[in-house]
């Protein structure tokens, strides 16, 4: 095994740790590494890569780095000597960071990003109150995980180095917005990362079934507000579960609104800049297929309404995926969701038929309308929108056929919470 200066890092690496400070790392992916493990803190994860000749990895793999709380600048050199490879790069619960990187033989290309790490510590005592659905969720853990995939994936370095001063873009929302961990469902949370060089950090906090209320109650919002830092934005979306609260003042005018309020008044406390987004449609068509049914009744306009007071800049998801379902149609529709055929995945015995939850293609579709919703505000974030964006219009959405997304090895077609 070959190491870059790693005996060093061992030797001070969980004394970092516990004193919130890091080193930089540089891993060299030409040579073997070791199975990560706590002792190690760092190494392949889930397994080692299984390899052709040529280390041509014909799976998924992953890399673990065991770093504390914080935002960390990656830099990954991808290619190879001996042939050409196409890699994609996702880091935590599948966050897409680099996507589709296609390089020749003895072609390298450089990508960057910002990965956001966090834990459930707030500080003391206090903690984040997860779900039984999280504790194996990538995104909680005490590691910085990189997935790379691909039609034949090829990476020579991994870098690392934390980075305490660019933007953070805090997510706050339900399963619609949360890095959802296992294959097939997506959200656009762990899609719009793409879109966003090495000088900006995207933390998503949101989780399946959560309103706006119970994000509050199990403390998402300290733990935000324990990270954030002046000059920080907290994009908010909830709707589709605070819609079902039935009980003395639920609605979407008395503790929907409240609770928007209580977003509102904290984040601006902490000198942050906060954002609303109002829920994405579900799909429903109308017996001639022709127009939406909507089954948000009062909650966007409750959104709507509380910005207008409140002078908080929104983005009408609501308005744009109803647009996307009817320039698709119907049936076509169906694929921006979790709508497959029995055995479409391992163990999968019954059809998937979800007219709320994304696949990866929709939730591609619906991060691009969050990038247009944050260009009309002209956020000054956007100085870190990568060359490659281009315009979106969800009345001409993309093509299907020509997203390419590698399936992760790690599966679970059991519903999220929520609907």
């Amino acid at each position: 095994m070959k190491y870059t200066f790693l005996s060093l890092f061992a030797a001070f690496a969980f004394t970092a740790a516990s004193a919130q400070s890091f080193e930089p790392v540089t891993y060299d992916l030409t040579t073997d590494h070791t199975i990560y493990s706590d002792a190690t803190g760092y190494g392949y994860d889930f397994g080692a890569p299984q390899q052709l000749d040529n280390k041509k990895f014909t799976d998924p793999f992953f890399f673990s780095v065991r770093v504390p709380d914080g935002n960390y600048r990656v830099r990954v050199v991808l290619g190879s000597k001996k042939r050409a490879a196409n890699t994609s790069v996702r880091a935590e619960s599948r966050r897409l960071m680099a996507y589709d990187i296609t390089t020749e033989r003895k072609q390298t290309e450089t990508v960057e990003f910002i990965v956001s790490k966090f834990s459930p510590k707030i500080d003391g005592s206090k903690v984040v109150k997860i779900k039984d659905r999280e504790r194996d969720a990538l995104r909680w853990d005490d590691r910085l995980t990189l997935e790379f995939s691909g039609d034949a994936p090829a990476v020579q370095s991994i870098s690392i180095e934390r980075d305490d001063k660019c933007p953070t873009i805090f997510l706050c929302g339900n399963s619609t917005v949360v890095d959802q961990d296992k294959e097939p469902y997506a959200s656009w949370g762990q899609l719009i990362t793409m879109w966003f060089d090495n000088t900006v950090a995207i933390s998503n906090h949101a989780e399946s079934g959560l309103t706006a209320r119970t994000f509050l109650g199990s403390n998402r919002l300290d733990k935000i507000l324990s990270m954030i830092k002046e000059g920080d934005f907290v994009v908010v979306e909830f709707g589709h579960n605070d819609e079902k609260e039935k009980f003395a003042g639920s609605g979407a005018w008395y503790h929907y609104s409240t609770n928007l309020k209580n977003f509102v008044d904290q984040v601006r406390a902490a000198d942050a800049t906060i954002v609303f987004c109002t829920p994405t449609q579900r799909r429903r068509f109308s017996s001639d297929g022709q127009s939406i049914i909507d089954s948000h009744g009062d909650f966007p306009a409750a959104m709507r309404a509380v910005a207008e007071r409140e002078n908080v800049p929104v983005i009408d998801l609501h308005t744009m995926t109803t647009q996307m379902y009817l320039a698709f149609g119907e049936e076509d529709s169906k694929k921006t969701l979790v709508h497959y055929p029995a055995n479409t995945f391992p163990g999968q015995d019954k059809a998937l038929a979800d007219n709320t939850h994304f696949n990866p293609f929709g939730a591609y579709q619906v991060a691009k309308m969050v990038v247009m919703g944050m260009k009309a505000h002209n956020f000054s974030f956007l100085s870190g929108l990568r060359s490659s964006w281009v315009d979106y219009d969800p009345r001409n959405p993309d093509k299907p056929e020509e997203f390419k997304w590698r399936p992760s090895s790690r599966m679970e077609t059991k519903k999220p919470d929520g609907n």
